[in-house]
């Protein structure tokens, strides 16, 4: 799968509602992407929360509607006003380990078969926020972001999982 670089200004590019995410059709994702990109401390924390238990549900579920959103997540983590930008790379670690349905794939083989293609669209997260990974550089090199140890962290914790 090729991964397509994207900014917030094309959510209208992915057919949202035609897709799933781990809470049924995917049709919230913009406007909680556009709220998290808002900045808005409290309004960003409440609508990255959703987000997540959209597109990596407990922290390990990931759904149809991950991989279209991880370049959004991508640019966000740009974002130098936003404060959650640490939250916003844990969810990007966290869709980078996810392997919940291929796990259950090597005991369960008849999930392949399914019409969902629940290992795909995780393969495809994952693939999503390798895709990314440019970005860490940038952000480590940036002066700005050694002044937030929980930045620094965060990114340091996500390029050891990209580096595995």
């Amino acid at each position: 799968m090729t991964t397509v670089k994207r900014t917030l200004d094309d959510l209208a590019l992915v057919p949202w509602p035609e897709i799933k995410d781990c809470a049924g059709p995917a049709s919230a994702i913009p406007s909680l992407l556009a709220t998290v990109a808002g900045g808005d401390e409290p309004a960003a924390t409440s609508a990255l929360a959703q987000l997540r238990d959209r597109v990596c549900r407990y922290g390990f579920v990931v759904d149809q509607a991950t991989a279209p959103t991880v370049p959004f997540l991508w640019e966000l983590v740009q974002l130098p006003h936003l404060g959650c930008r640490a939250r916003v790379l844990r969810l990007l670690t966290d869709i980078a380990h996810a392997r919940q349905w291929e796990t259950t794939a090597a005991t369960y083989p008849k999930l392949l078969h399914y019409p969902e293609d629940y290992v795909g669209w995780e393969r495809a997260a994952r693939e999503a926020v390798h895709a990314g990974r440019d970005v860490l550089g940038a952000l480590l090199a940036d002066p700005g972001t050694a002044s937030d140890p929980d930045l620094v962290r965060a990114a340091t914790d996500l390029a050891a999982t990209l580096s595995d």
